[in-house]
């Protein structure tokens, strides 16, 4: 099968396409016959060599993708699922540890791992659902903030950031948003009630409008312990790097705000979540963004892509 994958860690130029064997679906899995695989930082983390150390003992070619969209082409012996062949679906991939990544033509994955795309969703727009949706969906968890709270959420204006803007608006929460002049009729669209300039200043602008400081800070953009200032006593800062991944802080909260780190993976296999996802795309509360579509033989590009910055929206390979 034709896959994505690299056989030493580097930059995008080591992103070449490969043949793999096949793989097939065994008992308690279904095969997924991938037509869209998300671009995401953390595909980049993996090809760079950053999470190497996981991958200690597992023979190359190491194949990035936490997220696909496709259907079911194939349901192992004795798999309990309710799941048919040729359905559409979307499902997260953790390739940490195995050389499986999404970015291949077909993946097998345990069946609760996979669940129906959401009606009225091609397949490019489903694969940036499942795994940032998730992350956003953690991240709220964690807060655990109650409706009326008050949340800040940086990099509002990227995709992890506007689903946390957008579900947490849902939830009955105020959310304030950093945005660039440019983005701030985007992230008021999203759901912010309040948008402060983007920028070093952030935690003062979030304070100016909130004296006593918010509720809590879910912190997309990887500003770290500068934003501890915005945040109340008692209050909730989310990470979503650690100390060791670029872009990372280590701290803890100064012992005056929690800081709960947001780990993805802890949400795999979480079929009851992902449904949650499925729900609220197909209810509108989400609302999937993709900056383009490109060919699987294009990969290099778009990781120069979004290594580059900017977008608003994520790049989906197609197979």
């Amino acid at each position: 099968m034709r896959a994505v994958g690299l056989y030493e860690f580097g930059g995008p130029d080591v992103l070449r396409v490969i043949e793999l064997p096949e793989p097939h679906a065994g008992p308690g899995e279904v095969r997924v016959r991938v037509h869209a695989a998300a671009v995401n930082p953390a595909d980049t983390l993996l090809r760079s060599g950053v999470h190497a150390g996981m991958l200690a003992g597992v023979p190359g070619p190491y194949v990035p993708g936490l997220d696909i969209a496709g259907v079911i082409d194939e349901i192992g012996p004795g798999t309990r699922t309710d799941l048919s062949p040729g359905e559409p679906v979307m499902a997260m991939v953790v390739p940490m540890g195995t050389a499986a990544g999404g970015y291949a033509e077909h993946v097998v994955l345990p069946a609760g791992w996979v669940v129906p795309a959401p009606a009225g969703a091609d397949h490019v727009a489903a694969a940036t659902l499942p795994m940032n949706g998730l992350t956003a969906l953690l991240a709220l968890d964690l807060l655990a903030l109650s409706p009326g709270s008050v949340l800040a959420v940086t990099g509002a204006a990227g995709i992890l950031g506007g689903y946390l803007v957008q579900l947490a608006a849902y939830a009955g929460l105020t959310v304030v948003a950093d945005a660039a002049p440019a983005d701030e009729a985007l992230v008021r669209r999203l759901g912010a009630a309040h948008v402060v300039a983007r920028g070093s200043n952030v935690a003062a602008g979030i304070r100016a409008r909130y004296p006593d400081g918010v509720d809590a800070v879910a912190d997309t953009a990887l500003i770290g312990p500068r934003l501890l200032d915005a945040v109340r006593d008692g209050g909730a800062y989310a990470r979503f790097r650690t100390a060791d991944e670029p872009g990372g802080h280590e701290f803890d909260g100064n012992g005056r705000v929690v800081v709960q780190t947001t780990f993805v993976p802890d949400y795999a296999g979480r079929t009851d979540k992902l449904h949650q996802i499925r729900r609220l795309a197909e209810s509108g509360v989400i609302k999937p963004r993709v900056a383009a579509a490109l060919p699987a033989a294009e990969a290099t590009d778009a990781h120069q892509r979004l290594e580059a910055g900017g977008l608003r929206g994520r790049l989906v390979l197609t197979f």
